[in-house]
């Protein structure tokens, strides 16, 4: 069986710097984006709260939406975050 994948958007406030990343277990990661256990581009801006994600069948559908999500503009990544989650809630407690 294919390993499910995740695509996500987490930002460190409403209408502030967004990232767009992928993976495979979503809990898992927007602890480590919380907690910064990684160093990069969303440590370095505080990028701590989970806005957006949608869920795929396999890891590689979820990278081929990643690529198409990162290749648009930031206009599109905000209205996506506002077409599913206008307040801009953090969406980590949902999962757990």
């Amino acid at each position: 069986m294919a390993k499910q994948g995740f695509v996500y958007i987490v930002t460190n406030k409403r209408n502030g710097t967004v990232y767009t990343g992928v993976t495979s277990d979503l809990v898992k990661r927007v602890y480590e984006h919380k907690n910064d256990v990684l160093d990069g581009f969303s440590s370095k801006y505080g990028c701590k709260y989970l806005v957006y994600y949608e869920i795929y069948e396999s890891i590689e559908d979820a990278i081929s939406r990643e690529k198409q999500i990162k290749a648009g503009s930031r206009k599109r990544k905000l209205a996506l975050i506002e077409a599913e989650n206008p307040e801009w809630k953090d969406l980590y407690e949902t999962l757990l």
